[in-house]
């Protein structure tokens, strides 16, 4: 691919998405927990684009508060007709720019930023072709739109499925309908795009067969069908999913961890794994998770927002909540859950444990059942574990409160006031015996039952 090379992105999201049944916009259904339009963009922004324009039409709220904070241009298609109409509606944001022009979807979200950089390069070929369109060969090419060549990369004709005749449609080379086109050539030939069609709509396409008029040749570039996949449905949602999904596992086992059961793995889009990893059945990866060299996630774990240092063991059947830091050679056992808990190097969180704004010194050992009690229906309040302390089973630790390095906390305590460094808190009530009382309970309620 070239260097340096200045390009603006144009992306449709102005459709309805009525096919989803959902209040949610269509662009904004995640994959692997991050919205449809932001893993396309996350591509174009990986490429360098100079401008970008998303163009919005129906739930344009819902889109405008995703994009905050992106230096995103917004166009907006008041009415839907049809995907040349909607590109217009760019013009004016693109203004005085004319240079190279990527033409998307945001509900297409996996062209590679290899593939666009592709399009682009043949756009400026020695050929100077007018346009250059993304295709791809479909197992099953339901309803795309075809590409009928006139020879080597050549486009002769470009027909939407509605349109197409029997012959047309047995061809199997599909429209993705991504193009790079030239600024200044894109809204000159729209403008004589008509709508003349089964849609009454005006296809961006025919801009191929305009092109071709002028002598402007139009050619294509050919994908792997995955790249050219869209969103229009739920089960469409779900199919690209799955093959995300599998993409990423491969790639994970490629760089050297371990899934013992790859298919019940689940990652986030920005899951990274180190070496060594080794991650058991049915564990979940939510978003802004880093494991580092080693570690092991046991099985049925929930991991979101959390940084897993070397050689440390989780689970199983643990959760692991955003902003919890584990250092390494930690230990998280089965049934626990951790939320905003930075765990120093070689401490210990036992079974059936909640430690929540928490932070945990090296080698302090947290027993069975304890929890922090952080939260007291108004506000979140610290707990501070020193270095090297041991909380025995079953303990209640009241926040804000610190246990002082080296201290010991005696099993079944509810601990309300600081403790000293090196000594021991205990807290339980005094242990009463009633002779006889077990018995004279039975016979009465043996009683009970033979009146």
């Amino acid at each position: 691919m070239s260097a340096n090379r200045q390009f603006a992105a144009i992306v449709l999201a102005a459709g309805q998405g009525t096919r989803m049944r959902s209040d949610t916009h269509k662009v904004l259904h995640p994959i692997a927990s991050r919205p449809l339009l932001l893993h396309l963009l996350d591509r174009v922004d990986a490429l360098g684009a100079e401008r970008q324009v998303v163009v919005l039409g129906k739930g344009r709220d819902q889109v405008e508060q995703a994009l905050a904070g992106r230096t995103t241009d917004l166009a907006v298609q008041a009415e839907q007709k049809g995907t040349g109409h909607a590109v217009q509606q760019a013009a004016a944001a693109l203004a005085g720019y004319d240079g190279a022009v990527l033409v998307l979807y945001g509900d297409t979200p996996f062209v590679e930023t290899e593939t666009l950089g592709r399009m682009l390069d043949r756009l400026d070929g020695a050929d100077r072709p007018g346009v250059v369109v993304l295709a791809s060969r479909q197992a099953d090419p339901a309803k795309y739109g075809r590409i009928i060549l006139a020879g080597g990369d050549r486009i002769a004709r470009m027909v939407e499925y509605r349109d197409a005749t029997e012959d047309e449609r047995a061809v199997d080379l599909c429209n993705s309908g991504m193009m790079a086109v030239r600024s200044s050539d894109l809204f000159r030939w729209l403008g004589q795009v008509g709508n003349d069609n089964a849609a009454n709509e005006f296809y961006l396409p025919d801009i191929v067969n305009i092109a071709a008029a002028e002598g402007r040749e139009a050619v294509v570039i050919i994908g792997d069908p995955y790249e050219a996949a869209g969103v229009n449905s739920r089960a469409e949602l779900a199919h690209l999913e799955l093959e995300w999904q599998r993409r990423r596992r491969e790639q994970v086992l490629d760089e050297g961890a371990t899934l013992i059961d790859p298919e019940s793995v689940w990652f986030a889009f920005d899951t990274k794994l180190g070496r060594d990893v080794t991650v058991e059945p049915h564990v979940v990866f939510g978003p802004g998770v880093s494991v580092a060299d080693g570690a092991t996630i046991h099985a049925f774990s929930h991991i979101e927002g959390a940084t897993i240092g070397a050689g440390a063991r989780i689970g199983p059947f643990a959760r692991i909540r955003p902003g919890t830091t584990l250092g390494d050679q930690t230990k998280v056992g089965n049934f626990v859950e951790l939320k905003k808990a930075r765990v120093a190097a070689g401490a210990k969180v036992n079974h059936l444990s909640y430690i929540g704004d928490t932070d945990i010194g090296a080698k302090a050992n947290i027993g069975a059942g304890t929890i922090t009690c952080n939260y007291d229906g108004f506000g979140k309040y610290p707990t501070v574990i020193g270095e090297g302390a041991f909380i025995g089973s079953n303990s209640a630790l009241v926040a804000p409160v610190t246990i002082g390095a080296g201290a010991i906390v005696g099993a079944g305590s509810v601990i309300t006031k600081d403790v000293a460094a090196d000594s021991l808190a205990i807290e339980r009530s005094e242990q009463r015996g009633i002779a006889g009382w077990a018995k004279r309970f039975r016979a009465r309620m043996t009683g009970n039952k033979a009146g």
